[in-house]
């Protein structure tokens, strides 16, 4: 048996023989739970104030624990702190140094309390910090959706259903269409913040303990909103880490929709766009190649997002109440969730705020594909033709005009009255895309009012200034 010559383990009084060192290698998690750092050492002062208010701690104690910890923190820092696999984890790695700073009082430091519950306190709070930069970074791409719709405010450009041309719309109506997305991923993610702000610590291992501890104390110093109700619940609850990976890979799918429409508007083919050159590559073969990569890796990242939370919901599918070590391995999904994200909202911003449509192809192309077909039945109906039998009518002159490769505007008066008799002048202010955009009048709607109404709701909730 390979035995380990690492140091004494923290759990190890009633074993007789060694780790093996093979176990220990792939047991580890310091490799990639070391980023908990922060969180543990700040979980640690809060417990040791707490532990100093009851009475199983002096406060000088807790203030050498305190001091001993922000010392290590800078450490870890500074990168000068030594991490082993031998210590297992960040948790074992932060008492060891502790306890070689201050012996038995660092010692005590573990009082009342289970790693079961402190890599859940731990791992809370990390999700949390990590929910504010998350919700930060999408308000940010949010401004730059709602900047580059001030900027084309009056700008038509064709929708498309099945990715055929559908109707006419205003370029910001379609850019402020991601500003909601986005504000529906927002509201999940602070959904998600309040199940998260939960504080397990003091459930120790599953059962609580029969010390005095103040758990309200905790909760208070380290900003939770409610302490757990349930230890054996408490100390397992991996619910917030699948929720918050959930709003991540929804978020990403999100984006990942943008990026797939915004590759396709931006080929020569459809003409719409024209992207930022410094967010986009070339060829190492073809000069001419301006490549969007940064929008087909943020279609590519979805992928990883939507893996990372179908790893969660599997790894806990079959685990029985309390806590298994199986859930050492809900770290990396999580991280690598939340940095992926954190990635391509880092550069989704700036991408959104350098893009400009190509309204001379747009202008060009706009009265292209019977885009006002929609309008014409509409003002039918409003001269009380039945909706089917309005339908009915534009489709056969929709198909006169494709016969003619013309557009309806062009067709001529006398064309149209062959396939409808009631025809009159009035109609014709339907034809047009702008003019189709302009009749608009539901709420929501792409109408240029409604659109600036949007515009003026979006500019007040981003705290845009004036």
């Amino acid at each position: 048996m390979t035995q380990s010559s690492g140091p004494k383990k923290a759990w190890g009084g009633v074993f007789q023989e060694p780790t093996d060192a093979r176990v220990e290698a792939f047991s580890e998690s310091v490799s990639f739970d070391r980023r908990l750092a922060d969180d543990d050492i700040d979980g640690s002062i809060a417990h040791a104030r707490m532990l100093a208010s009851v009475g199983l701690m002096t406060v000088q104690e807790a203030d050498a624990v305190a001091q001993a910890l922000e010392e290590i923190r800078g450490e870890i820092h500074a990168g000068r702190f030594e991490f082993t696999a031998a210590k297992e984890d960040i948790h074992l790695h932060i008492e060891s140094g502790l306890t070689a700073r201050l012996g038995d009082t660092g010692r005590k430091l573990h009082t009342a309390r289970s790693r079961n519950d402190q890599v859940a306190t731990d791992l809370r709070l990390f999700c949390r910090r990590a929910i504010d930069r998350l919700d930060a970074g999408m308000a940010e791409l949010q401004r730059s959706f709602l900047g580059l719709a001030e900027r084309e405010q009056d700008l038509v450009i064709p929708a498309y259903t099945h990715l055929r041309r559908a109707q006419p719309v205003l370029a910001a109506h379609q850019l402020l269409g991601w500003c909601e997305k986005l504000a529906r991923d927002r509201d999940r993610l602070a959904d998600c913040r309040r199940r998260t702000n939960i504080l397990p610590l003091g459930s120790a291992a599953l059962a609580g303990t029969s010390l005095p501890i103040d758990r309200e104390h905790v909760r208070e110093a380290l900003g939770f909103e409610a302490v757990a109700a349930n230890s054996l619940d408490a100390a397992s609850d991996r619910d917030f880490g699948c929720e918050l990976a959930f709003v991540v890979s929804l978020t990403g799918i999100h984006l990942s929709q943008w990026a797939e429409e915004w590759i396709i508007w931006s080929t020569h083919e459809f003409g719409l766009l024209r992207l930022p050159e410094g967010f986009c590559t070339g060829s190492s073969i073809m000069p001419q190649k301006i490549n969007p990569d940064v929008l087909e890796l943020v279609r590519g990242k979805s992928a990883r997002l939507v893996g990372n939370l179908q790893q969660l919901l599997v790894l806990l599918k079959g685990l029985p109440t309390a806590y298994n070590r199986d859930l050492q391995e809900d770290k990396e999904a999580i991280f690598d969730s939340i940095d992926t994200l954190e990635a391509v909202l880092g550069v989704a911003a700036p991408l959104v705020a350098g893009a400009r449509f190509d309204r001379e192809r747009v202008a060009e192309s706009i009265d292209q594909g019977h885009l006002d077909a929609t309008s014409l039945m509409e003002a039918l109906i409003g001269q009380g033709v039945p909706q089917r039998t309005a339908h009915e009518t534009v489709g056969l002159l929709v198909r006169r005009a494709m016969t003619r490769g013309v557009s309806l505007a062009e067709l001529t008066d006398e064309e149209i009255a062959a396939d409808y008799a009631g025809w009159n002048a009035a109609l014709r202010g339907a034809l047009g895309a702008s003019r189709a955009v302009e009749r608009m009048q539901s709420f929501g709607s792409t109408a240029p009012a409604a659109v600036a109404d949007q515009i003026a709701a979006w500019r007040h909730r981003l705290g845009v200034a004036n």
